[in-house]
């Protein structure tokens, strides 16, 4: 029997067995032990082995871990991990400090900047300069940043979306209320003939925003989706009544445009 073959337990086995023989045997007694040790230190489990395989295991989880995870989408908010480390809503808010936001932008940029790399990194720094722009000039602005949320929930809504909704909505639930309030700021923009009126005009519709975007912080929160984005509707008109607005006076008589 070819014993640095066996498994261990036949080894074990053996050597008991030629352990009781060899007791009985006299001179034999030395040469049967030998070749018995022999066999069982060929055939024994070794305990490194384990350790190797189980540091091989470990090694594989972690990359296949670090895989899904480089799989995994990227936000805008993952590429401000300092100034949004709680991320998008739910987590994070919806409200967002502009000056922290500017501050790591340009630290990004001037990392990312295509004139500090060469060769094919120069073209990877061209595509991430791109990237962290896009990112920050949505997040920046609070209608922009509301639509982007919305498109990760997959909503996604034109930049003309009216006060009726969505196309589905065939003009069921429209705001009758909201839409009212929107003609009449319009009229009285187009009534003013004083800068100080529209001052004042500009200070409401401020808090108007900052109303809608407190709503939009609450409902994203809470994962309300649909009424977040009849919010983003409304937060809408009312950035295109600060537009016409500035329209007044940068034209100076009073006057803003039909499609203001």
């Amino acid at each position: 029997m070819n014993m640095s073959k066996a498994s261990p337990r036949a080894a074990s086995s053996f050597y008991v067995a030629f352990q009781r023989y060899s007791a009985a045997s006299g001179p034999c007694q030395i040469q049967i032990q030998t070749i018995a040790r022999q066999s069982w230190r060929y055939t024994r489990p070794r305990r490194h082995q384990t350790f190797v395989s189980s540091g091989i295991r470990s090694a594989t989880t972690s990359v296949v871990s670090n895989q899904k995870e480089s799989i995994r989408p990227q936000t805008h908010y993952d590429l401000f991990p300092s100034s949004l480390p709680s991320g998008a809503p739910p987590n994070g808010s919806f409200h967002i400090d502009p000056a922290v936001l500017r501050k790591e932008f340009l630290q990004l940029q001037a990392k990312a900047h295509p004139d500090r790399h060469q060769g094919i990194d120069k073209a990877k720094a061209e595509a991430a300069s791109a990237r962290i722009n896009d990112a920050y000039r949505t997040l920046l602005n609070p209608l922009a940043r509301a639509r982007y949320l919305l498109g990760l929930r997959g909503v996604e809504m034109g930049q003309d979306e009216s006060i009726a909704g969505s196309p589905s909505d065939s003009g069921q639930g429209m705001d009758a209320g909201l839409l009212m309030e929107v003609m009449e700021v319009r009229e009285e923009i187009e009534a003013a003939e004083s800068k100080a009126e529209i001052e004042e005009m500009k200070a409401g519709n401020e808090e108007r925003k900052r109303a809608s975007e407190d709503k939009l912080d609450e409902l994203f929160r809470a994962g309300d989706i649909e009424a977040a984005r009849r919010e983003t509707v409304k937060l809408g008109y009312w950035v295109n009544v600060g537009t016409a607005l500035e329209n007044w006076e940068k034209a100076g008589d009073g006057r803003v445009s039909e499609h203001d």
